[in-house]
């Protein structure tokens, strides 16, 4: 069994998938920092140190040669480098006697120890660089069991200097440092994945959309449409999608229809020939009766019927059977065009209660004859939308069928009803009289088809009036039929109320 495509799920793994990549990759930027910090930021702060303690003695350089070593102006200096880059400044006489000491250790500790550098008393961890003037090293001081960067040397017109900085101090900056970084990384991660699923997830909305589109299209269901406002690409490929699904209707709709079209050629090619046959079949069957009446009576004639009444009846029947003829004939032709769509519609707007009642006042003569009380159960304007010939031409079948299977042991009623819906209107024309039995009832359609063919006979019914109602009916798209009542039976049609 082939397993269902869900789209759903896969957009889902596509947000996960582009938002774990954006997260991975900010983690690994961050890990990338703080690797870096770790292994580098030291370095980078103790040659950034050698830099400025390098400057320091540059300077002392500078106010020795001025002789200003003991100015106001470079103890301000020189007390400002102590204070910002954390350093003790020393530099004392060759004689080892103090001329400037800013530092927070105390002077005569400082004094010793520069001594001890000058007589080789000290031994360095490493020496970073030597030149004629200076030491630059690494000095472990036991008494302060710390770690030290130290410059010391000579400087000009006579003279020692040391400078020194702690290097716990700056292991213990770049610690913060990279404490500070994973706690900012940890949080930036968190809110950064929110957001990045956030936006990932309603930039991938149209891609569902899109995928749902296509799914339904898959499904044969071109309906759906899309309607994102994304813009560039995601916008094209919609409206692609939409032209595509739009075509798609279109040439399967027509390929349906061409095959609808070739099905009922091949369909009507048969039926043609059935019905060719069945209609001969039928056509001779209600021929054949009043051809050999007529016969018949033209042959009484011809032998001379010599009482004058007796000749008077004769061509009466002929008359009477002659009209009969014509009118069966009329009536298939008629169907015949309806069937064949040769008689087009003429659509028009027009008050069906108003036709109505008119075809009744017309065929007044006919219920009266016939001792039928007729009801209209409204006299309201209805406005329908249908071909009004045709309309009164289904009425006047009805209307007709009615007056001659109206009974009753009472009164004979006909009661012409509307019962009116959202967009159409229900037309039903009752009359008192015997039940159509349940076998009858889908076969009343039916050309020629009589329930009781001696009565229909009787009052010239030729079988085919049903069947111009339901060709009628069946070319405006309408629905009709015919229901058993307890008293009587009800024939009906709808027509549409509007346009």
């Amino acid at each position: 069994m082939k397993k269902k495509f869900n789209p759903k799920k896969h957009i889902s793994t596509l947000t996960f998938q582009i938002s774990s990549v954006f997260v991975s990759i900010l983690v690994l930027s961050f890990v990338a920092c703080w690797l870096i910090n770790q292994f580098f930021l030291e370095k980078y702060y103790i040659n950034n140190k050698e830099k400025t303690l390098t400057k320091i003695y540059t300077s002392i350089c500078d106010a020795a040669k001025n002789e200003m070593l003991t100015s106001e102006a470079f103890g301000q200096t020189l007390q400002y480098y102590s204070s910002s880059t954390n350093s003790s400044i020393i530099i004392i006489t060759s004689l080892f006697e103090p001329i400037r000491i800013y530092s927070n250790e105390p002077s005569d500790y400082l004094v010793r120890e520069l001594e001890n550098n000058i007589l080789g008393f000290n031994e360095p961890i490493s020496v970073i660089s030597k030149t004629d003037e200076y030491v630059l090293v690494r000095q472990f001081d036991r008494n302060m069991s710390s770690e030290y960067i130290e410059m010391w040397g000579n400087i000009p017109g006579g003279g020692f200097f040391m400078l020194r900085t702690a290097l716990e101090s700056i292991r213990e900056s770049v610690n913060i440092a990279n404490r500070f970084l994973l706690m900012v990384a940890i949080g930036s991660s968190i809110i950064s994945g929110l957001l990045i699923y956030f936006f990932t997830n309603r930039f991938s909305k149209p891609i569902l959309e899109l995928s749902d589109i296509s799914s339904k299209m898959a499904n044969m269901d071109f309906d759906a449409r899309y309607t994102g406002s994304a813009t560039s690409e995601i916008l094209t490929l919609g409206k692609n999608i939409n032209y595509l699904s739009e075509t798609l209707e279109e040439k399967i709709s027509e390929l349906k229809q061409a095959n609808v079209e070739l099905r009922m050629d091949l369909a009507n090619k048969e039926k043609i020939n059935e019905r060719g046959k069945l209609f001969i079949s039928n056509v001779s069957h209600e021929l054949k009766t009043p051809i050999a009446l007529i016969q018949g009576y033209a042959e009484g004639l011809m032998e001379g019927v010599n009482e004058a009444e007796e000749r008077d009846y004769y061509c009466d029947v002929i008359i009477d059977e002659a009209k009969k003829m014509n009118t069966m004939v009329s009536n298939l032709l008629k169907l015949s065009e309806i069937e064949s769509g040769n008689m087009g519609l003429t659509i028009t707007r027009f008050d069906i209660v108003d036709l109505i009642q008119n075809f009744i006042q017309s065929s007044e003569i006919m219920t009266k004859q016939n001792d039928i009380m007729v009801m209209v159960d409204s006299n309201k304007p209805i406005y329908v939308w249908a071909d009004e010939f045709m309309i009164e031409e289904v009425f006047m079948n009805y209307f007709t069928n009615a007056i001659h299977h109206c009974e009753s042991q009472s009164q004979k009623v006909i009661k012409v009803s509307f019962e009116e819906a959202d967009e159409t209107v229900k037309v039903s024309i009752f009359n008192t009289g015997k039940l159509v039995p349940e076998d009858s009832i889908e076969l009343l359609w039916n050309k020629f088809y009589k329930v009781d063919k001696a009565r229909t006979r009787e009052y010239g019914g030729s079988g085919v009036g049903l069947s111009i109602v339901k060709a009628i009916m069946d070319s405006h798209g309408q629905k009709y039929g015919v229901n058993n009542e307890e008293d009587g039976v009800t024939f009906w049609f709808t027509l549409d109320t509007k346009e």
